[in-house]
């Protein structure tokens, strides 16, 4: 999965949630992590603050999508009010592996990457 491009990474999402909805995942596919990604978005919640399944050493919560007015900034510098949708990114981390600095760097990364759209990055 290291070697995998935005599109495969989804690819594979959507195959284990769908086998572990029926009940299809082996052990193998559920130990060994070091990182997770959870959408508690889909079940509502806006913003939540997941806890970190040891030994792994972060979890990142997607919150719900949802409309919002926010400034936005036009390619003259001018700024009004428009309606985007947003949402909460919220990582834990196990502090002594992960320094806050580098996971204010990563969630920033994180951040612009679904912004600006630009999936294409090494």
């Amino acid at each position: 999965i290291n070697n995998l491009s935005i599109t495969g990474i989804a690819k594979s999402i959507v195959d284990l949630a769908k086998r572990g909805r029926d009940n299809k995942l082996n052990s193998d596919e559920l130990s060994g992590s070091t990182f997770t990604i959870t959408n508690t978005g889909s079940g509502g919640s806006i913003i939540d603050t997941p806890i970190i399944n040891q030994p792994e050493v972060a979890i990142l919560a997607i919150g719900k999508i949802v409309k919002r007015p926010v400034v936005v900034i036009d390619n003259f510098g001018n700024e009004t009010i428009g309606i985007r949708p947003m949402a909460y990114l919220c990582l834990s981390y196990d502090h002594r592996l992960i320094d806050g600095a580098d996971a204010s760097r990563y969630l920033t990364e994180i951040k612009n990457v679904i912004e600006n759209g630009d999936f294409n990055f090494d």
